[in-house]
């Protein structure tokens, strides 16, 4: 049983070149500074021929994890956050930081006044 929720790091090694020691670095600080369990960093390279998401739901499913944190949305494909990752799970990027949960709340309709009376 955990007692923090779990999350998992998700980069790809051709967009961040480099730099990817210094993204792991802070997908890690964010990841603690919000709580999560830190479980692991999901690294794609697009020279492996495999889907780019399947490994990273793959393990959040193995895992329950609760969110994904990535270093800026260009680490998916087009710049965009995958709808179909946000159904399994909360995406949070580094750069902008910025949340992409996955249970929003509906807007809640108004209800009648309460009289003062409480009847």
């Amino acid at each position: 049983m955990r007692y923090k929720p779990a999350a998992l790091g998700y980069l790809r090694c051709d967009v961040s070149g480099i730099s990817q020691l210094w993204d792991e670095t802070q997908v890690r600080r964010l990841a603690e500074r919000f709580g999560y369990d830190f479980c692991g960093m999901v690294v794609f390279d697009p020279k492996s021929g495999r889907p780019p998401l399947a490994r990273l739901k793959a393990q959040a499913t193995r895992l329950d994890a609760e969110a994904v944190i990535v270093p800026s949305p260009d680490h998916f494909e087009g710049g965009q956050i995958p709808g179909s990752l946000v159904k399994q799970l909360d995406v949070i990027t580094v750069h902008p930081e910025e949340t992409y949960a996955r249970r929003s709340m509906p807007p809640l309709r108004d209800l009648p006044p309460v009289p003062a009376d409480g009847t």
